[in-house]
């Protein structure tokens, strides 16, 4: 198998700020420096470079799962990280190191101008390499974008499930949306936890926002009331249209023992009269 010549290396050592300088451009004209500062886009292309050289030099080949390559393969991951959190896509982030090859062929193309067969192994040989850190580049980025979209998930649940207190003693929780499994672990862990630090008796879910109700949704909503008065509290079920009531007879789902009143003012009334209070109009 060829391999990279000497010559090859002590050329990208002589000439890297012609590299750099040529790479950088290439990266400016192709829109992959979006939200970079210029200082950052010239220390990690100058980081890059000399990780490659001395990845080379290391004598471990081309094998970039080599321990020679841990540090650049450290880089790596934490550029992707970065350019996830930047916004940048899967495209933007892998043109980081293909717009390399460019200035590289051409360095190559002018140092072995004599030798065209020597020219193309080497030319072969660079960019397998840099295929190569550009795929662990890609797969990288998309670990961290997948975790960077989850936790954007998870805040978005913890948003869109807000635990409010309408009363000393009464909390409610309006429900906006599908619910399903990992969307009930978020409400009850955050309404239990409510319960616990207010001390509440009473807590309305109403899920007025709630589109459909179906056999895995009342699963749902069961466990969340189980889960509610096994902390000794109470719980009420607000929001049942018409509609949500016809499909609840149809699916044959059994809600007995749960309380559940048509909009959130009946359960916030039913709520006040279970703590003992009344409420009156001004004379």
């Amino acid at each position: 198998m060829a391999a990279l010549q000497s010559t090859t290396l002590d050329a990208m050592q002589k000439n890297q700020a012609q590299l750099l300088g040529e790479w950088k451009n290439g990266l400016e004209s192709s829109g992959a420096t979006r939200n970079l500062k210029d200082q950052d886009l010239q220390q990690q292309t100058s980081q890059f470079l000399e990780l490659i050289i001395s990845g080379l030099k290391s004598g471990n080949g081309q094998n970039i799962s080599a321990p020679g390559w841990d540090d650049i393969r450290l880089f790596l991951e934490k550029l992707s990280n970065s350019r996830a959190l930047l916004g940048h896509d899967s495209h933007q982030t892998a043109s980081f190191i293909f717009a390399l090859k460019g200035p590289l062929f051409a360095l190559l193309q002018n140092h072995y101008q004599d030798s065209p067969a020597l020219l193309a192994e080497q030319l072969w040989e660079v960019s397998e390499l840099l295929d190569a850190l550009g795929l662990h580049t890609i797969r990288t980025y998309q670990k961290s974008r997948e975790a960077v979209i989850k936790r954007q998930q998870e805040e978005l649940l913890e948003l869109s499930t807000p635990v409010v207190k309408l009363w000393d003693g009464v909390l409610a929780l309006p429900m906006i949306g599908t619910l399903d499994s990992q969307r009930t672990q978020v409400v009850m862990e955050s309404l239990l936890q409510r319960i616990v630090d207010t001390g509440s008796e009473i807590a309305i879910i109403d899920i007025t926002g709630v589109p459909t109700v179906d056999t895995l949704v009342a699963q749902h909503l069961l466990k969340t009331v189980t889960a509610i008065r096994l902390m000794g509290a109470d719980c009420i079920i607000s929001g049942v249209r018409p509609q949500i009531a016809q499909t609840i007879v149809h699916l044959g789902l059994d809600l007995q023992g749960v309380v559940t009143k048509a909009n959130l003012a009946d359960a916030l009334k039913l709520a006040l009269t279970r703590l003992g209070l009344t409420i009156s109009k001004a004379v």
